[in-house]
């Protein structure tokens, strides 16, 4: 017979807290306002798990705290819940838009949530006379990524880069607009290569009139807002005017452009349909996956698409309650599909930072409360068609087959992701219980002869890289070109840290704090060298050997041939060149080494061109550090040069010719 787990004294403690707990919670509830409002819950780290909005906070909220929700996701949850947040606003729209602010900035566990940390790209065309010289005269066309200003006329966004560069070159083709800078332009004295192949008029030396440049400019801007057809009619009716009168010069140069427009439009496919601005978006589910395909119609044209992929889709879907989608037309069931709800979820997020047209072409249905908030933020009457017809149907039919292809891909992706984790962890005999949760760091060092030296610590998570938490580490204090002395003082400012909150923690006998993880895998870029300072730091530091290894490069250092060198004093690993888990490390190392080598190039141009190290130094103002690098052409000339020579600069005295070696050196 066996015998029943004997209960610990701290078991009767646990429940009878968990019981006080919910009792305040109840508590809590019953004393929330019946208006509209934003909820948060928070678990006993203080982590944010969920967000939510209410037309009647007190209902809303005890839905989930008076029914039994069993061994569900919601009841998992709320298992969880340790303290809540409320937030009472004005109206439902309100509400919604809140609810999506937090949701962006808090990161809850379990809302649906979607990421991009890139602004959309927009054409330019610069303002008249908001540049100095003769450049102010004929406004330029560019590529822009930021803030926009007033002066300046901006068209977009645009879902890529690429597609932004196709307008430009657009523009030169049809209207011959200029696209270089303006110390360029101002300091040419003949025409560019494009000139002569037709791709600008030469303004800056001349070769056309302030007037027809402006005509021109006029022309691309009407185009880009979806004028073409009226564009292509007032070229046409210029060039008769100017056949009649005999000026075929001009007339056939007006032909010229009539004929690229034409041949534009044919290319570009633009539509002669009513809706100059859209969005269309489409959404599909698969494989506890999804994607939302954005695609962007401006001035009439296609200009291309974007794939979103949320994250928590699988929680955030089982979390939400019936009641919470509301006014979802085709939805009577109160049961909303799962695209509905991620659908929703983007367009609130997405939106809240980024212009929206008045048109969304959507392949789910969006529920009339968050068109009501859109469109009250917007300031004109926002409408989204389900089930659209002739030319949006065309687009949405692009849409979904486009988001299709996107998913399958992604799955695809993740698939060989996961299959490399596994094939790791099984080389290693890691014993992860949950290969999502393995996590594994690398560190390299790199630097230019010793000079601008830098460390980088990338990290492997879930199965991909997770780029925000890349780190990197300026390293001085050492001696130049000390790879094993970089390598020491990364590791050390790294893990100090996390090694005391363990220690204390285990000294308390409370759990770690979340921030005090240590990985699963640390990865140093070299090999026995490397382990070996990495061993010591780690014994230093009290943490487990078993963690690191070395990748080292194998004869001739090609790829394939890596060996994998432990810490603890296991034999050194060949995983084998078709290896999955060695395509892992590979990867992994080589984003190190990238991570790396563009922070190392970034400072040393810093150092070397821009001259911010002098400008940091007392006494040293513009002028002072023009005739310093005018005379010593460049910070490392300022930096080989002694005291002395230094002091011989006009308007340099001894003690500040001294005070700037000091700072260089």
């Amino acid at each position: 017979m066996t015998a029943a787990p004997e209960s610990t004294p701290h078991e009767p403690e646990a429940a009878q807290a968990a019981l006080l707990l919910r009792e305040e919670l109840l508590r809590q509830v019953a004393s929330l306002p019946t208006l509209p409002g934003v909820y948060r819950y928070f678990d006993s780290q203080d982590g944010v798990l969920y967000v939510g909005k209410a037309i009647n906070l007190r209902k809303r909220v005890a839905n989930y705290f008076q029914k039994n929700h069993g061994a569900t996701r919601i009841g998992h949850m709320v298992s969880k819940i340790a303290r809540m947040q409320t937030t009472v606003v004005r109206s439902e729209a309100e509400a919604l838009l809140l609810e999506n602010n937090l949701i962006k900035t808090l990161n809850p566990r379990y809302n649906i949530l979607f990421r991009d940390d890139k602004s959309y790209p927009y054409l330019k065309l610069s303002g008249l006379g908001t540049s100095a010289g003769a450049a102010g005269q004929f406004p330029r066309v560019s590529y822009y990524r930021g803030a926009v200003e007033k002066k300046h006329h901006y068209f977009g966004p645009y879902p890529s880069a690429w597609a932004v560069k196709e307008a430009i070159l657009l523009m030169q083709k049809v209207f011959r607009l200029r696209t270089c800078e303006d110390a360029v332009f101002n300091n040419r004295s003949r025409p560019c290569l494009l000139y002569e192949i037709k791709r600008c008029s030469a303004p800056c030396v001349g070769h056309i009139a302030p007037a027809a440049y402006a005509q021109d400019r006029a022309n691309a801007e009407r185009f880009l807002r979806g004028d073409a057809q009226q564009v292509m009619q007032g070229l046409e009716v210029s060039m008769l005017a100017h056949a009649e009168r005999l000026e075929f010069e001009q007339a056939a140069e007006l032909r010229n452009q009539v004929a690229a427009l034409s041949n534009v439009l044919h290319q570009q496919s633009v539509d002669n349909v009513s809706d100059r601005d859209v969005d269309i978006l489409a959404v599909k589910v698969s494989g506890g996956r999804a994607c939302v395909n954005l695609a962007m119609v401006r001035g009439g044209r296609h200009l291309g698409d974007r794939p979103y992929f949320p994250v928590h889709v699988d929680d955030a879907v089982s979390l939400s309650l019936p009641d919470e989608q509301e006014g979802v037309e085709g939805q009577g069931d109160g049961v909303v599909s799962p695209e509905c709800k991620i659908l929703e979820a983007f367009v609130a997020q997405h939106y809240l930072s980024q212009p929206i047209p008045a048109s969304l072409i959507v392949s789910d249905p969006i529920g009339k409360p968050l068109l009501r908030a859109l469109s009250s933020q917007a300031g004109f009457r926002v409408s989204a068609v389900h089930q659209p017809r002739e030319q949006r149907r065309a687009w949405l039919d692009m849409a979904q087959t486009n988001v299709g292809l996107q998913l399958a891909r992604l799955l695809a992706e993740e698939g060989s992701q996961q299959a490399r984790s596994r094939a790791l962890a099984d080389a290693l005999d890691l014993g992860l219980d949950n290969l999502d949760e393995l996590r594994i760091e690398c560190f390299d060092i790199s630097h230019t002869a010793g000079e601008a030296t830098q460390a980088s610590c990338v990290v492997f998570q879930q199965h991909k890289m997770q780029s925000a938490q890349y780190r990197r580490y300026r390293i001085e204090g050492i001696t130049p070109g000390d790879d094993y002395a970089a390598m020491r003082q990364v590791l050390l400012r790294r893990y100090s840290a996390i090694a005391q909150a363990l220690q204390e923690a285990q000294k308390t006998g409370a759990g770690p704090p979340g921030t005090a993880r240590l990985p699963d895998l640390v990865l140093v870029d070299g090999g026995k060298g490397q382990v070996t300072m990495a061993r010591e730091v780690f014994e230093q530091l009290g943490l487990d050997l078993g963690l690191i290894i070395g990748v080292e490069k194998g004869q001739g250092r090609k790829v394939g041939l890596e060996e994998l060198v432990f810490a603890d004093g296991r034999e050194k690993v060949y995983l084998g060149k078709d290896s999955a888990a060695l395509m892992l490390v590979a990867q992994i190392r080589d984003e190190a080494h990238r991570f790396a080598i563009t922070g190392m190039r970034a400072q040393r141009a810093k150092v070397r061109l821009d001259g911010g190290k002098l400008e940091d130094i007392p006494g040293v103002g513009p002028r002072r550090r023009a005739s310093l690098l005018q005379r010593f052409g460049g910070v490392r000339g300022v930096a080989q040069a002694s005291a002395d020579d230094i002091a011989t600069v006009e308007g340099i005295s001894r003690e500040l010719a001294e005070a700037i070696y000091r700072a260089l050196h």
